[in-house]
């Protein structure tokens, strides 16, 4: 499986697919600090996930969409033409790099299905993808067109853009939003209702249940809504950047993110200790990073930080840490104990680690890590909290950031900018 996903990313060179460069094996070594295993060396997606930047339930405005959306089916519009169906197109699988372009990765389930030289294609019978962004042909055991599928997980995407969260847990009728959706009682209800007619449109021709009567790229390619100019695309990467996250402001969430005092989205980067922010300056930092606020200043320096799911506290990690996993025992979400991290010597550094997972309310699996660590804010003890997602909707890992936030145990010791 995994040979297959690297010969076949290898060959896709776009620009919305990120980029596969080589991957190498490292055999067992003590004197090398890697792991034994395979490497694949990707091409560096700076600006993290899309959808980490889109408030949860709220989305993003059509103009924001519009660019992204495009983006999204000029990719996979270059996959197809290949040959390949991606077959797992969600939010974790959209990143974003420096500039601030749309980015597809994640190819562990794609598939040949037509060959270039003589065009000569086939069905394909393999049951795969996440619910909430699956076609409801898969439901079935018939063979199915590789072409269609894709189109009906880029219009789960759109309406996720749209609306900020997934229009239903899966295609079948045991979910009660998507029998809804089959008879056409969602209509009149939130986030249907919020949308014009010539978005509607084409998220319900993409979302065709028939996948003989579903719109084709080349459809979408031809909507109105999709030929329409684009409202931000010149406008160049600082206001992409605001536009993106302006859900987030409106909400607060990234005045928790970027509290008071400290530095603003042009402040200058900082050399840390071991000076890794100078590696990642040239790299990371960028118009785009530095207005998503993508550098959390940190007890040791400025820190590049790809996911806006962090905070600071006014009390320090080891006063914090049993506060987080009240938390997280009222929100019923599993976790391991906070322990040491330890550093490059194998010993116990001053940074804690919460690892949790579960199932979000589209019962997805997600996994990840809660790290505390110290942080002085005013002359004052405190701490700095990230939370790093291994697995799982970016969006629900937001809900999730923005519950334990608000927890009762919790929230009194948030730093906020006012």
């Amino acid at each position: 499986m995994l040979d297959k996903e690297m010969r076949v990313h290898w060959t896709l060179k776009h620009v919305n697919v990120l980029e596969f460069i080589n991957a190498f094996v490292v055999e067992p070594d003590s004197s090398t600090a890697y792991h034994p295993g395979l490497y694949m060396l990707l091409e560096i997606a700076a600006g993290g996930d899309l959808f980490d930047k889109i408030a949860p339930d709220v989305g993003v405005g059509e103009d924001v969409s519009h660019y992204y959306f495009s983006q999204l089916i000029a990719g996979l519009n270059y996959i197809h033409g290949e040959g390949v169906c991606h077959r797992d197109l969600k939010p974790e699988n959209l990143l974003l790099d420096a500039a601030g372009t749309l980015k597809i990765s994640d190819f562990g389930l794609c598939a040949v299905f037509k060959l270039k030289e003589s065009g000569r294609t086939r069905k394909l019978s393999e049951r795969c993808g996440s619910l909430p962004y699956v076609a409801p042909e898969l439901n079935s055991d018939t063979p199915y067109d590789a072409e269609p599928v894709d189109v009906w997980g880029s219009g789960v995407i759109l309406f996720t853009m749209l609306s900020g969260n997934t229009p239903w847990d899966e295609p079948t009728r045991k979910s009660f939003e998507y029998a809804r959706y089959m008879t056409g009682q969602c209509f009149n209800e939130d986030p249907w209702d919020r949308w014009g007619e010539d978005v509607l449109s084409l998220i319900t021709g993409m979302l065709a249940i028939d996948p003989s009567q579903r719109l084709t790229l080349s459809d979408v390619f031809s909507h109105p809504w999709v030929k329409r100019r684009s409202q931000i695309a010149n406008q160049g990467p600082v206001v992409l950047a605001e536009r993106l996250t302006e859900s987030l402001r409106r909400s607060g969430d990234l005045a928790i993110v970027n509290p008071e005092g400290m530095p603003d989205k042009d402040g200058n980067l900082n050399v840390d200790q071991e000076g890794d922010t100078v590696m990642l300056s040239a790299q990371y930092q960028s118009q785009f990073t530095q207005s998503l606020l993508l550098f959390s200043q940190t007890q040791s320096g400025r820190r590049y930080t790809p996911h806006l799911t962090r905070f600071y506290t006014s009390i320090g990690p080891n006063l914090l840490a049993p506060l987080i996993q009240e938390a997280l025992t009222e929100l019923e979400v599993k976790f391991k104990p906070a322990v040491k991290v330890q550093d490059n010597n194998g010993h116990d550094s001053a940074v804690l680690k919460i690892r949790i997972g579960g199932y979000d309310r589209r019962k997805l699996m997600f996994k990840g890590v809660i790290e505390l660590e110290d942080f002085e804010h005013g002359g004052q003890p405190g701490a700095f909290c990230f939370m790093h997602r291994d697995q799982g909707n970016p969006i629900s890992w937001r809900q999730l950031w923005k519950s334990i936030i608000m927890s009762p145990s919790v929230e009194p010791h948030v730093l906020r900018k006012r």
